[in-house]
C-alpha cells in the first residue's frame, strides 16, 4: 500500500521520503501527527493530500521502526 504513495528522489527534498512525488515530506506529516494535529486539519492545510497518504506515512514509519540494528 505505502509503496505507491511514498517516493524517494535524490533531487527532491534532499532524498527524504515524500508523498507521491510532491514536496511534502513523510517526516513533516509524522511530526504534525505527533504534535497532536488531527488528520482532518492536515488534509485541510494540504488539499493535495489524501487520507490514504497519511495512512501510508504511518505504515512506512512502522516498517522503518522494525529494522534490526546490530550494536558493535
Amino acid at each position: 500500500m505505502f509503496e505507491e504513495r511514498i517516493t524517494f528522489n535524490p533531487k527532491q527534498c534532499g532524498g527524504h521520503p515524500c508523498i507521491r512525488g510532491m514536496r511534502i515530506r513523510v517526516v513533516d506529516l509524522l511530526e504534525m501527527l505527533g504534535e497532536g494535529v488531527s488528520v482532518d486539519e492536515i488534509l485541510a492545510d494540504f488539499p493535495d493530500l489524501e487520507r490514504e497518504d497519511i495512512q501510508a506515512c504511518l505504515k512506512f514509519a512502522a516498517r522503518r521502526s522494525d529494522i534490526i540494528r546490530l550494536a558493535a
